[in-house]
């Protein structure tokens, strides 16, 4: 078991957390009317049973990033409002990552903020999407565009969830794993290589489960408590994100995040071995271990340069209409930019490192 505070966060890691969701949830939102929201999906197999335990109301929508919508967001609120519900309203995501980033975005900005306490059922929200603060939904324009801080009361975190999750999908949290190896724990990194096959077996064991969760929730926690809105050290964790978002946004999100993610960071990787700021072979390394664990590590012809370096343009993260990019300088250690963390690069050099990812 793990337990530690995040912003006013608590986080709990714990096998079989799932059955006792309800108490925790009273525990941490004393006096509060809950109302939990799930996709159709994860509904039966937990947000029913965590919902009849509250004796709440559990709303649902369709599965899937096209969901991370303003449309679909002012329908959750709309039924809030129907069922005239106050600011003594907790909020109850369960799910995966569109649905805590949604969710988390409906309690940020119902009756101006109620409190949210995440569930979280996929590798992405576990290790990622939980923690930290961030919701939003997606817009025409690109990834998370519309969104705010918003800290939960709760993360409850029940890796024994993950025997649920399809392998797909857990295999694209491995990406975010991985991540978190590169950018700020090199032994995590090989923890990972080590035990990649198990980490993705069906059998998948509650230690090793667990391990892989508090490897990267240790990292998450590291680097956002210093920096809660991303003004410094929190913009390595978007490494592999700026290319990879742009061509999860340009495939319509038939990608998966993590997909994309992997093939971000082999790209990304390349591009500071390019600028000189990576130690040679990182992006092979990279490309190797994604690669291994069934990950796409190419950028496919269907995604034109060009059209990849307009969608970058349009990230959250750009400055100037300049896309930013946070780079490692060698395993376990990223460039500090100056106190920046992250830089514009010369478009040449972006060209060049997509070239060198198909």
């Amino acid at each position: 078991m793990s337990n530690v505070t995040l912003h006013g966060a608590r986080i709990v890691v714990r096998a079989g957390a799932l059955a006792d969701a309800a108490a925790a949830v009273r525990d941490a939102t004393p006096g509060c009317r809950a109302i939990v929201i799930s996709d159709s999906n994860v509904a039966p197999l937990h947000a029913a049973p965590i919902a009849d335990a509250l004796g709440a109301e559990l709303l649902t929508f369709l599965p899937g990033e096209a969901s991370k919508s303003r449309a679909q967001w002012a329908a959750l609120t709309d039924d809030l409002l129907a069922r005239r519900l106050g600011r003594d309203t907790v909020v109850v995501a369960v799910g995966g990552g569109v649905c805590g980033d949604l969710a988390g975005f409906v309690a940020a900005t119902y009756l101006r903020g109620v409190p949210v306490v995440h569930v979280p059922t996929s590798l992405v929200a576990m290790i990622d999407a939980a923690i930290g603060g961030k919701t939003g939904v997606d817009t025409r324009h690109g990834k998370n565009l519309v969104g705010a801080f918003h800290q939960p009361a709760l993360v409850l975190i029940d890796p024994l969830a993950l025997h649920t999750l399809p392998a797909a999908h857990r295999r694209a949290g491995m990406a975010e794993a991985i991540k978190h190896g590169v950018i700020a724990d090199e032994s995590y990194f090989h923890w990972l290589a080590a035990h990649g096959s198990a980490l993705l077996a069906p059998t998948l064991g509650a230690d090793l489960a667990q391990r892989l969760v508090l490897g990267s929730v240790a990292v998450k926690v590291g680097v956002v408590a210093g920096d809660e809105r991303e003004g410094g050290r929190r913009k390595i964790l978007n490494f592999g994100h700026t290319i990879g978002h742009a061509i999860e946004h340009l495939s319509g999100y038939a990608i998966l995040h993590g997909e994309a993610v992997a093939i971000g960071m082999v790209a990304e990787a390349r591009l500071g071995e390019l600028a000189e700021v990576t130690l040679p072979g990182l992006a092979d390394d990279i490309r190797d271990l994604c690669a291994a664990l069934g990950l796409p590590v190419a950028i496919d012809a269907a995604f034109g340069t060009d059209a990849i370096i307009d969608a970058t343009r349009g990230d959250k993260k750009a400055r100037g209409g300049a896309a930013e990019y946070a780079l490692p300088m060698r395993l376990g250690e990223m460039n500090d930019g100056g106190g920046r963390y992250a830089l514009a690069m010369d478009e040449s050099l972006v060209r060049a490192a997509i070239d060198a990812s198909r």
